[in-house]
């Protein structure tokens, strides 16, 4: 058996993916992977995405250097979402947080709390 037959892809041949912290559990961003981006994250232990705005591969890290080195990859009970445990260098968030989720709703409003750990423009503004 294939290991990949056991990974439920969506009908755009994706599945969802959650990068945590290795250490502390922190989630980190979501993103998602189709089965070349798995494949190059179980063989390089390097957290490799599919882009759906860009319609392409990106391995984490590759434009900010904020990579993502691969410790543990771990598939739910229904196959349909994946979970890496990663080391993360930096941010993992393209506007500047460690973390994608640094909004906290509190009484009805969107409370920033999380500090940036680095400036974005001086990383992404060549790119965009």
């Amino acid at each position: 058996m294939d290991l990949f037959d056991e990974v439920k892809f969506n009908e755009q041949g994706l599945v969802p993916a959650i990068a945590q912290d290795a250490e502390t559990g922190e989630v980190l961003m979501f993103a998602w992977m189709n089965r070349e981006a798995l494949q190059i994250t179980m063989e390089r232990n390097v957290a490799c995405y599919y882009s759906r705005s860009r319609g392409k591969l990106w391995i984490k890290g590759e434009t900010s250097g904020n990579t993502q080195k691969v410790r543990e990859i771990r598939l739910d009970c229904d196959g349909d979402v994946v979970l890496l445990k990663v080391i993360q260098t930096s941010g993992a968030c393209h506007k500047g947080y460690r973390s994608c989720f640094f909004r906290k709703l509190e009484q009805d409003v969107w409370i920033i709390d999380q500090k940036k750990v680095f400036d974005p423009e001086s990383i992404y503004r060549d790119k965009k």
